[in-house]
C-alpha cells in the first residue's frame, strides 16, 4: 500500500506535511480507533509526534519543523504498520496515557482504556466507604495502570497488583519503576487470589477479561494484537468474573469495595443474576459494564453466583 518511499521522502517536509499525510492514509483505508483516539487526525498528531519523540502537548510552532531522512523514513514506517497491519498506535510508539499518566505498553498487554479511570480521579466516591484506604488490590492488572493511578489517588495506600501472566507482569514491574512506586506497589504472579491467601484490603479493582465469545470472533483487526488471554472470557465473558464475585468477599475488609468492568458482558451479568446487588456505576465521559458492591452484600450472595 505505501510503496515509494523515496518519493514520499522528496514531496513531504515539514510535520505538518506529515500529519496531513497520515489523516488522508488512515482515511483512505479505513483505520480503525479504539485504543486512545476518535478521530484520524488525532491519531495521525499522536503518531507522528510518538515517531519523533516529541510530547503529545508541543509547541504548536514545531509543526512547520522540517525532519531528517531518518525522522522521515521512522514516520513512514509507523503509518506502513499502522495501516498494512493494523498495528495499535500506542503498540507502535511503546507508551499510552491512563488517568493522565503515562504507561509502558506493548504486546504483552491490554492497551489501557478502561473507564475505571473516572472512578480513580475521584477516589471511587460515593461508592467507597469513609476513611483511610490503606491497602488496594487491582487484580489481573496487565499493565498496572489501574492500580499504579490508585497508589497516586491514594497516596498512604500500599497497592498489589495481580496477574496470572507473567508476561504482563514484566510490564507492570517497568511501569512500577517508571514512577518510582517500588515502596508501595509490588508485582505478584497469582491465578486471581491464589498467592494472597488470607490477604484483605480496602478495595479492589478489576478490568478481568470480559469478552464473549461472539464478540471476540467480531472485533476489528486491532484488537487482534492484543494478548487473547487478556479478552476473552468464555461464552458469555463472565468465566472469571463469576470467579471474582465468588471469592472477593474473602479478600476485603468489612466495609471493603469491589469494582469490576465487565463492558458488553453487562447484558449477560444482569439476566444471569439478576438477584445480585450490584450498584451499575453512572459513567458521564462515556463507558459502560462497571459495578461496584461492598464486602456485606457479596458475602451475603456468594452462594447465588
Amino acid at each position: 500500500m505505501i510503496n515509494d518511499q523515496a518519493q514520499l521522502q522528496a514531496d513531504l517536509h515539514t510535520i505538518r506535511d506529515y500529519i496531513r499525510w497520515c489523516t488522508s492514509q488512515f482515511n483512505q483505508h479505513q483505520v480503525y480507533f479504539g485504543h486512545g483516539t476518535d478521530s484520524a487526525w488525532d491519531e495521525a498528531v499522536q503518531l507522528v509526534l510518538g515517531a519523533l519523540h516529541l510530547p503529545w502537548d508541543a509547541d504548536p510552532q514545531v509543526m512547520d519543523a522540517r525532519l531528517t531522512r531518518e525522522e522521515k523514513a521512522r514516520v513512514i514506517e509507523f503509518v506502513r504498520r499502522r495501516v498494512e497491519e493494523r498495528v495499535p498506535l500506542p503498540y507502535l510508539t511503546g507508551e499510552a496515557w491512563f488517568c493522565g499518566l503515562p504507561f509502558n505498553v506493548d504486546e504483552r498487554v491490554l492497551i489501557p482504556r478502561s473507564p475505571i479511570a473516572q472512578l480513580i480521579e475521584n477516589q471511587f466516591t460515593p461508592w467507597l466507604r469513609e476513611g483511610p484506604v490503606e491497602r488496594v488490590l487491582d487484580l489481573c492488572t496487565g499493565s498496572g495502570c489501574i492500580g499504579i493511578a490508585c497508589a497516586y489517588a491514594f497516596e498512604e495506600a500500599e497497592v498489589d497488583l495481580l496477574d496470572l501472566s507473567a508476561d504482563a507482569l514484566a510490564v507492570a514491574e517497568q511501569n512500577i519503576q517508571r514512577h518510582e512506586l517500588a515502596e508501595r506497589v509490588r508485582a505478584v504472579q497469582s491465578d486471581l487470589f491464589a498467592a494472597v491467601p488470607g490477604e484483605r484490603y480496602d478495595l479492589i479493582v478489576s478490568n478481568p477479561p470480559y469478552v464473549d465469545a461472539a464478540d471476540l470472533a467480531s472485533m476489528p483487526p486491532e484488537y487482534q494484537h492484543e494478548p487473547e488471554l487478556a479478552l476473552g472470557s468464555g461464552e458469555d465473558g463472565l468465566d472469571i468474573t463469576r470467579r471474582i464475585l465468588r471469592e472477593a468477599a474473602d479478600h476485603l475488609t468489612p466495609g471493603g469495595l469491589l469494582v469490576v468492568e465487565v463492558g458488553n458482558s453487562e447484558v449477560h451479568l444482569m439476566s444471569k443474576y439478576p438477584q445480585l446487588p450490584l450498584m451499575w456505576v453512572d459513567l458521564p465521559e462515556g463507558g459502560n459494564g462497571v459495578f461496584a458492591i461492598t464486602q456485606q452484600d457479596l458475602a451475603a450472595c456468594r452462594d447465588q453466583i
